[in-house]
């Protein structure tokens, strides 16, 4: 049953003289309710005089300002991320409501496909002015990861790295970083493919990203301690899913799964998970008949014309958690947060039991 508004508003005079300056989106989360409707009701309590509105905070009547952890209003946040990167895009959306909740302007910079693109793009920005930096740099290689370690960790303003973690005992490893946990999303497929029956799996991913990287890592790692598993394999999914020319192909992938008896596969990302179902269908290899498939990244998986079981990272609260973070430090906090957030599994039509 929907809770009156008298009662909702009598929760929030509650919480914010408890806390003495609250955020409206922590507010909304809280009460389950939208943004729209906390940020509705405060302005009703203002106009009534029992709490003070800030630029997306709420304070008691008679908090001085100085008490309050909160960033000046104004200014903007440089939000810099890979070119052609769908993935991301969720991500951005949701770090800008929050910024804007903030009263902060986002400033979007779109980096291109050339190692080190991003470095410039966020010198320029400071020069601009920009108070923080949300950054997810490309990183197609451990290399070109471990180039930019240095230049990051004296960037200057507060700066949150998203879906990005920079190498322990690095330059950067002290540098800020909310992404999702791989590793746990891995386990989700796995776990699922071998939960239905099968024992012969092989991931087909990308090796051009720290996503892609964490991925195979993870999967390799839970496979090998998974005694059920009698056969499993790591190949690239597209012939340009590489930092560079590899040993390893895509080419002959359905003559893989059909010669090593493969009834399980794990496909990063969505497009390659796509394309690569069709190479299998005119193979005359049937999904979920003769192959089970998980994609992984869900951003467009569900649209095949099988749709497919997919791991879903939880894009957009990594961009809302990210702003958040840069928020606090923009407020003066000092603590460094690496948050790691679960992805999920929706299970669809490409997987059945053996």
């Amino acid at each position: 049953m929907r809770e009156p508004s008298g009662a909702r508003r009598q929760r929030i005079l509650g919480v914010v003289g408890s806390r003495g300056a609250v955020r409206v989106s922590e507010l909304a989360a809280e009460l389950e309710v939208s943004v729209v409707t906390v940020r509705r009701d405060v302005e009703e309590m203002a106009r009534a005089g029992v709490v003070r509105r800030g630029h997306g905070v709420v304070r008691p009547v008679g908090v001085a300002e100085r008490h309050v952890a909160e960033p000046v209003a104004g200014g903007a946040v440089a939000l810099v991320v890979p070119e052609r990167h769908t993935y991301l895009y969720e991500a951005v959306h949701g770090a800008r409501v929050v910024l804007e909740e903030a009263g902060l302007r986002v400033a979007l910079h779109i980096a291109p496909q050339v190692v080190g693109a991003e470095r410039p793009i966020v010198e320029r920005a400071l020069a601009e002015g920009a108070r923080g930096v949300l950054l997810a740099p490309r990183w197609r290689s451990a290399d070109a990861e471990a180039a930019d370690h240095g230049w990051l960790a004296r960037i200057g303003v507060p700066v949150v790295l998203v879906e990005r973690r920079p190498a322990a005992g690095s330059a950067a490893h002290a540098v800020d970083s909310v992404c999702s946990d791989h590793w746990y999303g891995a386990h989700l497929a796995v776990d699922h493919l071998v939960g239905l029956g099968h024992r012969r799996i092989l991931l087909a991913a990308r090796d051009d990203s720290p996503t892609a990287r964490a991925l195979r890592r993870a999967f390799a790692e839970i496979v090998a301690a998974r005694p059920e598993v009698d056969d499993w394999g790591v190949v690239l999914s597209a012939p340009d899913a590489g930092p560079g020319p590899g040993a390893e192909a895509v080419a002959g992938f359905a003559d893989q799964v059909r010669e090593r008896g493969i009834t399980g596969v794990v496909l990063h990302g969505d497009v390659e998970a796509l394309m690569l179902v069709q190479e299998l269908a005119a193979h005359g290899v049937r999904v979920p008949e003769d192959c089970s498939v998980v994609a992984y990244d869900d951003v467009v998986a569900g649209m095949g014309g099988t749709p497919l079981t997919a791991v879903a990272p939880p894009k957009a609260e990594v961009g809302k958690v990210a702003a958040e973070v840069l928020l606090r430090r923009l407020a003066g906090e000092r603590d460094v947060r690496r948050v790691e957030l679960l992805p999920t599994l929706t299970v669809r039509g490409s997987t059945m039991s053996v």
